[in-house]
Parts: structure tokens; C-alpha cells; sequence
């Protein structure tokens, strides 16, 4: 059906394996049936971390790879000893490790976003996120990171990319992954890095259908291509393919409009570029195949098994498991997938497990107190805060703010919903300065609102806050702000007759939405040691440190700029 696919090299980058270590991976492969190897394809979604229903789940499937979602820290230690005792062969135990240890347990690390780190322009903080992300895991037995996030930031209108990149720099972009990985690496665990051929073009979210990167070869290869070929030839383990079509590198393969596909359906992107060109030799994963992108361009009991016969060695996630491992029984049958490219792509999968050592550890989730959530680990993150919360602008020198002349602050809080827990600590934290906050509940704002009074606003306020904590999340069309239908009454309408500050907390574009306001701060994340580090640098006791690493007029846009 497709072209021969590239068989693996377990001796080279990224494996890199002794004739020992060979010798486990084709003995391990060897005990394999055809059943066992389709299970070992799968990587699932972890849903019940009962160690019962656990014992027997991976008796029952024996996949290659499980994540589960942040769970309190012995809960989610317990379920990864558990499979990891029950199971033949180690399990890669995967986590969304982007901004920190909480990616995998609840009272893991916050760090930062990787635009916070971005922010600071600075690869020590990368470094610094990726070894708090590893070591972190590795103390509840993860060792495979669904990072560093390898995107670039190209159009602010993308609901997905956002804060989760390291921006718009492409250059910038590479020197943060690879920090990332370098301190990641010290965990003893896999990278992978996501999403191939590269997000942050399309202003689509690929979680709701196949996105498009529109450059052309010679661009993608001078920015995308340039950071894979890098963290390629760094020994990056793993690479995630997402939903997303290259149609300039697949109409040079001679693939006609109406067939070009996604990536992780396409065996010119897969083994062409990734494979050849780029020079990857390591286990390519899919993204989420539940997500609906994956699921558009042909039905799903197709999709799975081409995924696989496209160049894909894992599949992550399932709708259902049972019926996914039957598609591909089945594709083995008709021929759609040949048991040699599920063999390449079983081998590959112990081969990153023989890579990180995993069949010599003698105790896969080490019993570690102390390390989630450690005092170096806060200091870190609230150092990180430090350096990147940025001052966009503040034409008319509102801050710094101070007890004599802005003792009443009106707090606006904006999101959907806006976060009450951060919003609480923002007034808190004020409060412990000595203003007085009042948080303004638009929940109740009706009618009664509708003639609000200038005067009576600044006879019961001396400065206007607004904080808004509207986050990237998957299978959203659009980040901006949404005012109350209700003559946007919770908008910043009276920022020329009351001081006003407007603080964003995660998406940094929110100035095209408020070109008006004269003081516009970007914070990026959403933690307390960010929105301390803004009370500190609002009052002047702190200077503001960050860069922008991307561009807050949303393309350098003329009439934002005529603000300031």
C-alpha cells in the first residue's frame, strides 16, 4: 500500500544500545506473539488508578505505554508501581510535562509556562523547567515527557499554541527545547517532542480537525526544520506527530490536494521528511486519536492501521480500546499493515525502554519522599516569575501604584470562567499591602448596572484592575476576551476617567481586544508566584524584567500602537 518503511537502527542515535541491550530488546520481541504486538502499539489513557482494576487491565492488554492525567502524589505512584509490578514489560509512563512537575502529579511543581520562560530570554530557565518537570516524575515513576512543546508561535490567533510555545522566535524556540531536554535528560527519562510537522501557523485548533502548517518547504525547513534536524541530532527519544497537514511538502511528493492528510496519516511526511531527510531514527507516537482531527479525513477503524502503515510505531489514546485493537487485528489481516512494519515499530518501543535502562532498573517507581513540590523547586518557579512578567506598556505612567494615590482598587476579573482561586490570592495579596479591593462579581451584573455613574465611580475607587485569566485550552476556536452582552459593562470602559491597569495572566494578545487601556501587563501564567512577583512590580518595589516573546500588537498592528 505504501512506500518500505526505514527499519529501525538500534545501535544509532537515539537508542545508541550495546549488543546487550540488542540482545534483551530481539529476546523481548522474540516472546512476542501477533496479539501481544498489536497490544504493545498502544499507548491508553489511564482512567482508574485502583490497583485491583489495575492488576488485571494490564494483565488483560498489555499495551507499550499509559498516561494518566495529574493525580494527588501516592495515588498516582501507587497506579505506576502497580502496572509497573503487573506488567512483563516496562511500561513507558507518559505525562503532559510542559510547565512542570504537575503535569503528572497534583502537587507537583508549577513552574511556568513555556512563554513565561520564553519571557525571560534566559535557557537557564528552560533547563531549570525541564529538570523540575523530570525529576519530579521520575519520583512517582514517570519517564516519558509529552515535551518540550517545539511550536512556533506564528499566529496570534491560534487558540492552541500560545502559551505553551517559546514563542515566535524560531531561534529562540530551538535554544529553550534544548535546555529543556539537557535538564530533562537528568531524570533519566524520554523526551518527546511535539507537534511534527509544527503547530502555530493555522489559527485552527487541530484537536477539532486537521490544521494546516502553510509555509512553504524552503521556510518550514529554515524554522521547523531546523529545530527537529537539532533536538534530532541531540538524541531526542521520541517525536509526536499531531493533526496537522504540510501540503507544500506533500504536493512536491506528488500527492494530489484532495489526498494530502494530516501527518500522522502521511507517509511522505512521515518517511520522506521525518525518517530521511531529517534523519530521525527513533519511535514516532501519534497525537491523541481521539481528538477529532484525527478522525475527519477517513473513517477510524482506517485511520488507526494507516497511522501505523504510514510510519507511526504508537498509537496514544483510544476512543475505544477494544475496538481499536480489533481495527488493527483486523488491517493485519487484509494486508493494510504488514507484520514487518509492526515488527520495526515494536521494536522501536523497547528499544527507547532498553534506551533508558529500564529492563536493568530494580525498582521502576522509586519509594521517594521530599522532591514533588520541594522548597528549590518553589524558589525556581517564583525566580522564573520574577524574570518574566513583562510591562507592555504604561503610556501614562500609572504605575507605580501606591497607598496614598490608589489606596481603593476596583478588581475586574475576567476568563471563562475567570479563576475565583487566583482571583482571591491577587485581592489578598493587595490587601496584605494595605489597599482596599473590591472583586467585582459579573455574575450579578444586570440591569441595575446599566446606568452606572462616572462620579460615583471615582468617588468608590482610585484604580481600576483588570485581570484576566482567559487560558489556551484544547477544542477552543478562539482565546479573546467575551464581555457581558450587557453593553460590556465588565470592559474596561471608563479607563480615561479612572487609572487603569490590565493584567493578563495567560494569553499575551489580549491588547487587540483592549487597544485603549494605557498600562497593559503580561504575566503568562497563572500561579501565585507570578501574580506575586506583578503586586511587587505594580508597587515599584520590583522592577519588571521580561521580553516579549512574541508580538502583543498582534502582527505590529498600526491601530493598537496609536495608544501609546
Amino acid at each position: 500500500m505504501h512506500k518500505k518503511s526505514i527499519k529501525v537502527n538500534l545501535k544509532a542515535k537515539p537508542y545508541d544500545l550495546s549488543d546487550e541491550d540488542i540482545a534483551w530488546v530481539e529476546h523481548t520481541l522474540a516472546k512476542m506473539d501477533l496479539e501481544d504486538r498489536i497490544h504493545q502499539v498502544f499507548a491508553p489513557l489511564g482512567s482508574i488508578p485502583d490497583p485491583e482494576y489495575l492488576k488485571a487491565w494490564v494483565k488483560k492488554y498489555k499495551s507499550g505505554a499509559v498516561m494518566f492525567r495529574p493525580l494527588p502524589l501516592k495515588q498516582i505512584q501507587n497506579a505506576h508501581r502497580t502496572l509497573q509490578d503487573n506488567s512483563e514489560i516496562p511500561l513507558l509512563l507518559a505525562a503532559n510535562l510542559e510547565e512542570g512537575g504537575n503535569g503528572l502529579v497534583e502537587e507537583g511543581t508549577y513552574f511556568g509556562k513555556q512563554l513565561a520562560v520564553a519571557a525571560t530570554d534566559d535557557e537557564e530557565y528552560a533547563f531549570k523547567l525541564g529538570k523540575i518537570a523530570g525529576i519530579e516524575a521520575a519520583a512517582v515513576g514517570g519517564n516519558w515527557a509529552f515535551a518540550p512543546i517545539v511550536d512556533i508561535d506564528m499566529n496570534w490567533r491560534n487558540p492552541i499554541t500560545n502559551l505553551r510555545t517559546y514563542g515566535s522566535d524560531p531561534e529562540r524556540v530551538l535554544q529553550m527545547a534544548r535546555a529543556y531536554k539537557k535538564g530533562f535528560d537528568l531524570s533519566g527519562g524520554a523526551v518527546s517532542i511535539k507537534h511534527f510537522p509544527g503547530d502555530g501557523v493555522d489559527e485552527r485548533d487541530q484537536h477539532l480537525h486537521v490544521t494546516y502548517n502553510t509555509l512553504s518547504v524552503e521556510e518550514w525547513m529554515d524554522t521547523y526544520g531546523k529545530i527537529y534536524r537539532t533536538l534530532i541530532e541531540d538524541g531526542a527519544h521520541t517525536v509526536m506527530v499531531g493533526h496537522i497537514a504540510f501540503p507544500a511538502y506533500s504536493r512536491s511528493k506528488g500527492v494530489p490536494d484532495k489526498e494530502i492528510k494530516s501527518a500522522t496519516l502521511s507517509p511522505e511526511l512521515l518517511q520522506d521528511l521525518l525518517r530521511e531527510e531529517l534523519g530521525f531514527n527513533g519511535m514516532i507516537t501519534t497525537d491523541a486519536t481521539p481528538m477529532v482531527g484525527f478522525g475527519t479525513d477517513v473513517k477510524r477503524e482506517h485511520a488507526i492501521p494507516l497511522a501505523l502503515a504510514s510510519g507511526c510505531d504508537m498509537i496514544l489514546f483510544n476512543r475505544n480500546y477494544d475496538e481499536d485493537l480489533q481495527f488493527l487485528r483486523q488491517s493485519l489481516k487484509e494486508g493494510i499493515v504488514s507484520e514487518e512494519r509492526l515488527e520495526d515499530a515494536v521494536r522501536r518501543i523497547p528499544g527507547v525502554k532498553a534506551s533508558l535502562g529500564l529492563h536493568k532498573k530494580k525498582e521502576l517507581v522509586p519509594s521517594v519522599d521530599g522532591v514533588v513540590g520541594c522548597e528549590e523547586h518553589v524558589q525556581a518557579a517564583k525566580d522564573l516569575a520574577d524574570r518574566c512578567v513583562t510591562l507592555v506598556r504604561d503610556h501614562e505612567n500609572i504605575l507605580p501604584i501606591t497607598k496614598d494615590k490608589h489606596k481603593r482598587i476596583y478588581l475586574m476579573p475576567l476568563g471563562v470562567p475567570a479563576d475565583e482561586q487566583i482571583i482571591q490570592y491577587f485581592k489578598e495579596s493587595l490587601e496584605k499591602k494595605g489597599f482596599i479591593v473590591q472583586v467585582q462579581d459579573v455574575r450579578t451584573y444586570g440591569f441595575e448596572k446599566a446606568d452606572q455613574s462616572i462620579q460615583d465611580l471615582k468617588e468608590n475607587f482610585d484604580l481600576a484592575l483588570f485581570v484576566a485569566v482567559e487560558r489556551t485550552k484544547s477544542n477552543r476556536t478562539q482565546v479573546r476576551l467575551n464581555f457581558n452582552p450587557f453593553i460590556a459593562i465588565d470592559s474596561p470602559w471608563f479607563s480615561k476617567d479612572i487609572p487603569t491597569v490590565f493584567v493578563s495572566l495567560a494569553n499575551p494578545y489580549h491588547l487587540i481586544d483592549v487597544p485603549y487601556v494605557s498600562t497593559f501587563i503580561n504575566g503568562y501564567s497563572d500561579n501565585t508566584y507570578t501574580v506575586d512577583a506583578i503586586v511587587e512590580k505594580m508597587m515599584g518595589n520590583s522592577a519588571f524584567k521580561g521580553i516579549n516573546p512574541v508580538d502583543p500588537y498582534c502582527g505590529n498592528r498600526w491601530d493598537v500602537h496609536l495608544y501609546d
